[in-house]
């Protein structure tokens, strides 16, 4: 299912000065990624505001783009929540949707689960849902994380063959060793991780800076199926400093900030994320150019 797919974006969800999704904006966003190198798109995760979207809007914005998309790139839809009830359902509304390819699930947030809770969480959310799901491993936002064992075990689950991993290299190359022999993808979820990543048998990157950078990266991976590592390590060199800006400030504010400034969509978020203001768009680029 993943095989060649390297460049996964997690798109963002562009809104209206009323507050609501902006699907014509969205388009746009659609249309320049898919430009510029994108093979695959994160819908309504964490990059796309997906604790401030409602389930009839996650579901809604979900359908637009598996209409609007088509076959022609990856689909991944995002039903993971802390709450494994309203997960399962939600898993099973969006593996309804015509054009979907699979469904992510994100590591509980708040409850703070032991391994077993998690591992009873995903296997409840791969249960209900007919299309394969991806897991989200991201301590750093849910204050708990899946150990490699975990991970482990449930890449034997039938319906789970993938991760977002966004924890260590160290964690991507061990789940890349110990399920090789699964029908099972590593991505890292880490813009800076994608050299190391790939080197060390890793599927891909799901990536936000691929809304500005996309020839950038598309080229990183050219240079890195090539075994031009020469090369790749100097793409990547270059990318990370700007990789790093773009989280500066709380994400996707940089980012839509950016595509604000090329007519994509209007730099607007939902609270608690606050928009960049003028002075801070202007940082962000002299951040950005730094790292040119």
């Amino acid at each position: 299912m993943y095989e060649n797919i390297q460049l996964i974006t997690a798109v963002v969800t562009p809104f209206d000065h009323a507050g609501q999704i902006d699907y014509a904006a969205l388009t746009k966003v659609i249309d320049h990624l898919l430009a510029h190198g994108t093979q695959g798109l994160v819908i309504a995760g964490t990059t796309g505001e997906s604790p401030t979207l409602t389930h009839d809007e996650k579901l809604a914005v979900t359908e637009f783009i598996a209409s609007y998309v088509g076959d022609r790139v990856l689909l991944i839809a995002n039903a993971g929540t802390n709450n494994t009830a309203e997960s399962v359902e939600m898993a099973r509304e969006l593996s309804a949707i015509s054009g979907i390819d699979a469904i992510l699930a994100v590591t509980p947030y708040y409850n703070k689960p032991s391994q077993a809770g998690m591992i009873a969480h995903f296997s409840a959310i791969a249960d209900a849902a007919t299309k394969p799901v991806m897991l989200y491993n991201i301590p750093g936002r849910s204050a708990v994380g899946l150990t490699v064992d975990s991970v482990v075990q449930l890449a034997q689950h039938p319906n789970i063959n993938a991760i977002k991993e966004t924890t260590s290299a160290e964690f991507i190359g061990a789940e890349v060793e110990l399920t090789q022999h699964e029908d099972f993808a590593v991505y890292t979820g880490e813009d800076a991780q994608t050299l190391a990543a790939f080197s060390l048998g890793g599927a891909g990157t799901i990536s936000v800076a691929a809304h500005l950078y996309g020839d950038e990266m598309t080229a990183l991976f050219t240079a890195m199926l090539a075994g031009d590592w020469r090369q790749a390590g100097q793409i990547q060199r270059q990318l990370t400093p700007k990789m790093t800006a773009l989280f500066h400030w709380p994400s996707p504010a940089p980012v839509k900030a950016k595509l604000a400034e090329q007519g994509l969509l209007h730099n607007i978020t939902r609270l608690p994320i606050l928009p960049l203001t003028a002075e801070e768009t202007k940082q962000l680029t002299t951040r950005l150019e730094a790292g040119a």
